[in-house]
């Protein structure tokens, strides 16, 4: 069974950014995953120290993140890219952890502009040697989309569950083995 999980880099309480992964890992659930979600905001993960092996629950989390076939990485927009929780973790992460794995996006402005920290959440990505998918979503202001703790906007929740089967399908691609070519004679 294909394994998706999610990572939310906000600390905020109410955050829009894990609301929005919620939707996207209810629909790769329903389009066969086992799910699961990483809120950063309940995680103890030390500021990262390159000298350091294991600090806090980084062994755990970037386990986590190494045996699945698919991850959704998520960050509220500051100061025009990613946050810091959500860059701390990354930091502890490694080409072993993403190496062949589909990695989905997700970035939640208050304001208008996500494009940059979309652009900073894909090269970091691709750093690790993960596979980013062509789909992302982004959100501008958040909290007009966001009301009553639900998601009140169609087009997003739409864009958010598409992100979640692409996710799906694409780290199914990713798990099947490499055509055996034949040789020539």
């Amino acid at each position: 069974m294909t394994k998706v999980i999610a990572v939310c880099g906000s600390r905020r309480d109410g955050s829009h950014t894990l609301k929005a992964l919620r939707v996207v890992l209810d629909a790769a659930r329903a389009a066969g995953a086992e799910t699961e979600m990483i809120d950063l905001g309940a995680a103890d993960l030390p500021l990262y120290h390159p000298d350091e092996d294991e600090q806090g629950e980084s062994a755990r989390l970037t386990r986590k993140v190494r045996d699945a076939d698919g991850v959704i990485l998520g960050s509220p927009v500051y100061h025009g890219s990613y946050s810091s929780t959500f860059r701390n973790f990354h930091d502890y992460c490694s080409f072993d952890d993403y190496e062949d794995t589909a990695v989905g996006l997700v970035a939640v402005a208050g304001g208008g502009s996500y494009g940059a920290t979309l652009e900073h959440m894909r090269s970091t990505v691709r750093g690790v040697h993960g596979y980013v998918v062509p789909q992302q979503v982004g959100i501008r202001k958040g909290y007009e989309k966001f009301q009553g703790g639900e998601l009140v906007d169609e087009d997003i929740e739409e864009r958010l569950v598409s992100l979640g089967e692409s996710v799906v399908e694409h780290a199914a691609k990713l798990d099947c083995e490499p055509p055996v070519l034949a040789e020539s004679d």
